[in-house]
């Protein structure tokens, strides 16, 4: 079955009116430290069908923690691109990177699950072209990134894929 598949050329209003409301500073507040912390119980009750982000696919990336390896889970918005899944490493364009994205280049065999799906994947980070190509696939996907990309104005902003491997690899 694998994990369901998202086009982000598909094009939505819900994403654009989703992009409006999270485009300012209250809305982003909600996005960042409210949302989150639902998704998390809401996804895992509904496995992975249902998250707060109604306008937006919704994974849930179980990863170790780089500094003391303990799993956490992070819910993040997703589409996928042949066969992987994508996820853009924002922060809502705070300043720093996401604990998350450490975790992972710590630590990159993953589990997600979305959309009642369950695997295992090894996530890397994307460079050059291939970063290029998948960062105005994410802009055109959720406008809302080209906001957190004029905040995060000293960072780049990292965008990983996710290949799901076998559980014996």
């Amino acid at each position: 079955m694998g994990i369901p598949e998202v086009d982000p050329t598909a094009g939505s209003p819900l994403l654009r009116l989703g992009a409006r409301l999270t485009g300012n500073t209250p809305g982003r507040w909600i996005t960042r430290r409210v949302a989150p912390r639902v998704d998390r119980q809401l996804l895992r009750l509904s496995r992975g069908r249902l998250s707060s982000a109604v306008v937006t696919p919704e994974l849930l990336l179980v990863h170790t923690g780089a500094k003391t390896g303990r799993r956490r889970t992070t819910p993040l918005t997703y589409f996928t691109d042949a066969g992987r899944a994508v996820v853009i490493a924002s922060n809502y364009g705070g300043s720093r990177h996401p604990s998350w994205y450490y975790n992972v280049l710590a630590h990159p065999r993953v589990t997600i699950r979305a959309g009642g799906h369950t695997g295992t994947f090894v996530g890397r980070e994307v460079t050059g072209a291939e970063r290029d190509r998948l960062w105005q696939l994410a802009v055109d996907f959720i406008p809302s990134y080209a906001q957190y990309e004029r905040l995060a104005a000293r960072r780049t902003i990292p965008v990983l894929v996710f290949t799901e491997v076998g559980d014996d690899a």
